[in-house]
């Protein structure tokens, strides 16, 4: 039964989009010979828009309605002028997508402005559910299709949306309906496409960069290497007094030479309350006169 309704969604997807496309394709060949470009008719579609927003947020809902049409048609007709024009780009595609978001935050943004100030305002939260639920599903598709899986389908896609919207500004009596089947829909559709998403993920792998297990007790003796080179290091630093530069054999010479007498004072080989050193005569160490 599962199968069958996928089967179906997709195929009803199908029709949808090969039917619109034998109506629009010779109307985007025309618009590509006559100059007008699909990042053009993309922008106007984001104009228009903003002008639906206004007009529905002042409360005039049938201008809004033929605001959301010339919103809709430019948004319809961009694919097949990029085609026909051979403008079809990662760029072209990338600009669409950002403009349908800002469309819906744009129109669902003028929903809530006038359900807010006409009837019940707790009703303004529908349109947030609404607009929450259609980010939610064009994320879904986008990080689905990033992975290489499929997001399709799905009963609330963004034409359904704007046609069902229409439908709601036909008369202020409609819109809370209408929002409320688009609020319900549109949690399903992400819902549906979660599940979808979720069933053709593979299972979870061991990751690769898991330090390997131990083999008969063998100490993991990685962390000493690293330990000798960073003591390398310091000692280089120090050194070369972190210039670059090396230091003069006599000032490394006096700096061990200075190492050796302190642990020689310190080990009570010489008399306590003196500060006579020792002298080298015939490469032996000998105690001055009168010391222990």
């Amino acid at each position: 039964m599962e199968s069958n309704g996928k089967a179906k969604a997709r195929m009803l997807d199908g029709h949808y989009r090969r039917g619109v496309d034998r109506g629009t394709t010779p109307v985007g060949a025309a618009l590509a010979r006559a100059g007008v470009t699909a990042n053009f008719l993309t922008v106007t579609g984001l104009v228009f828009a903003a002008v639906a927003a206004v007009v529905i947020a002042s409360g005039y809902l049938l201008i809004g309605l033929f605001a959301l049409i010339a919103c809709g048609l430019p948004d319809l007709l961009d694919g097949p002028v990029a085609k026909a024009s051979g403008t079809a780009s990662v760029r072209g595609a990338f600009l669409d997508s950002v403009s349908d978001r800002v469309s819906d935050s744009l129109l669902m943004g003028g929903v809530a402005w006038y359900l807010f100030g006409h009837g019940d305002p707790r009703m303004a939260i529908l349109a947030f559910v609404v607009l929450g639920s259609t980010f939610l599903i064009s994320y879904e598709r986008a990080k689905a299709e990033s992975l290489g899986l499929n997001a399709k389908g799905g009963l609330m896609e963004r034409a359904e949306r704007m046609v069902l919207l229409g439908v709601g500004l036909l008369s202020s009596s409609f819109l809370v309906p209408v929002m409320w089947v688009m609020a319900v829909l549109t949690i399903a559709t992400a819902g549906f496409r979660f599940v979808t998403v979720w069933r053709q993920c593979p299972s979870a792998e061991p990751s690769r960069s898991a330090a390997p297990a131990r083999k008969n007790g063998a100490a993991d003796t990685r962390w000493r290497v690293g330990r000798v080179e960073s003591r390398w290091r310091a000692w280089r630093e120090g050194a070369t007094g972190m210039t670059g530069r090396p230091r003069q054999a006599g000032a490394v010479a006096s700096r061990w030479r200075a190492r050796r007498q302190g642990i020689w004072l310190s080990s009570g080989r010489a008399s306590r309350g003196t500060t006579r050193r020792r002298t080298r005569v015939g490469g032996r160490w000998r105690q001055p006169h009168g010391s222990r």
